[in-house]
């Protein structure tokens, strides 16, 4: 069997369509962590949420599943090459899979590790391999796909690409890492290269690029193998960078826009820090460091002026820190490193490597206040991928399985 129901899900769907939303890219529909839930537990009972299902058969991969229109995306390996997108029906039926090509073979990681981009009836992804996609989800077909590490002459890196797509207008933004061509933009409809950042060429990392408005200005912000960049979102302009070293060059926590500060941080004792924009956003200094939060891979949210992640290689713990200042609020050691996101005044944090314990936990600056815990046991490998909230559903992808957990407070 690939899936196993222990609650109907009827009811669930009826009444969540109406109070909450899709998760149709990686870490929620704003890539920030945060996602638009209303009416959720507060509080878990003794072993956790209701387990609604748990789908097998996904094959290897690390991606989170996307959630859009009533239908699960989630990617994974069809053998040991090749990889498809796996959609799922509400109720954890594997209703059909595309398959989409040569995935990667890092040993470390194998299978998919982007997390899909979904737009109406188009799916938009990368491999480990560089190639970008887009799908036709009706029929299966791919529109059209470029490999940027051909197209913009850049080597692949260590861990192999692990980017998730941005979708802005009509273009797709990614990460090639070439000469001039740091980032890029590609349009929606054909793969045509509608912009590169020239000037600009440092190597690709992991991190997930997104947009934040600042002064009436959009700036695209990420972290490259050595930077913190800063671009101009609708022409591709390179505008400044700050440099912030790592090990093999491994940054994978996309950066946090608030009243123009933008933080940044890395795992192995990098630490972070936060940089202030000038009002044309064209420039960026340093307003403060911090050692405390190295967070590696697994994302930092951002709630009321207030940042929560788990750190690294300093601690390995559950950290609390004001946004304005770099003031650590608190921290603890009641939860380990693991991916931090945020729903309906809580945190949802999912420990891994080995752990697999999901903790709610109150998002307030003045202390740690656990509501709940459970661990994962279905599943094989590292507990790795960020999981995803939607329509009042946790998700949580463990190698080749998905399982589904019941957050309303009411049915």
């Amino acid at each position: 069997m690939r899936r196993i129901l222990t609650i109907v899900l009827a009811l669930v769907w009826a009444g969540g369509v109406a109070l909450a939303g899709d998760s149709p890219q990686f870490r929620g529909p704003h890539r920030d962590g945060r996602f638009d839930e209303e009416n959720l537990l507060k509080a878990w009972p003794e072993g956790g949420p209701p387990l609604l299902w748990v789908a097998r058969g996904l094959g290897k991969g690390y991606s989170s599943p996307s959630v859009a229109a009533g239908k699960l995306y989630v990617p994974g390996m069809l053998d040991e090459q090749n990889a498809a997108i796996f959609i799922l029906t509400p109720d954890g039926a594997i209703e059909r899979s595309i398959p989409v090509g040569v995935e990667t073979e890092d040993k470390q990681a194998p299978g998919p590790r982007s997390t899909p981009t979904i737009e109406g009836d188009t799916l938009f992804m990368i491999s480990g391999l560089g190639e970008v996609y887009c799908l036709d989800i009706p029929s299966g077909a791919k529109r059209w796909s470029v490999n940027i590490l051909e197209r913009f002459a850049a080597q692949n890196i260590m861990y192999t690409l692990a980017e998730s797509l941005l979708v802005d207008g009509d273009r797709v933004i990614c990460t090639p890492g070439g000469p001039d061509a740091g980032l890029a933009a590609l349009n929606k409809q054909t793969g045509e290269t509608i912009w590169t950042t020239k000037g600009f060429g440092d190597p690709a990392s992991y991190c997930s690029p997104i947009i934040y408005t600042h002064k009436g200005r959009r700036l695209l912000l990420t972290e490259t193998a050595n930077f913190l960049v800063g671009v101009d979102a609708d022409s591709g302009q390179f505008l400044w960078q700050v440099e912030h070293l790592t090990r093999d060059g491994i940054h994978a926590v996309t950066p946090v826009y608030m009243d123009g500060l933008v933080y940044y941080t890395g795992g192995y004792k990098a630490g972070g820090g936060a940089v202030r924009l000038s009002d044309d956003g064209a420039s960026a200094e340093p307003a403060w460091k911090d050692e405390t939060l190295d967070c590696q891979h697994h994302g930092v949210v951002l709630d009321n002026g207030y940042l929560y992640g788990t750190s690294h290689m300093f601690s390995n713990q559950l950290i609390c820190t004001q946004m304005a200042t770099g003031k650590v609020m608190w921290t603890t050691e009641e939860v380990r490193q693991g991916v931090v996101e945020y729903a309906d005044g809580m945190l949802y944090i999912y420990e891994g490597p080995k752990r697999g314990i999901v903790h709610l936990v109150k998002a307030a600056p003045e202390g740690f206040e656990r509501a709940g815990m459970f661990t994962v046991t279905e599943g094989d490998g590292n507990h790795w991928a960020h999981p995803a909230i939607a329509n009042g559903v946790l998700y949580i992808r463990h190698g080749d399985v998905l399982l589904a957990y019941n957050l309303r407070a009411t049915p």
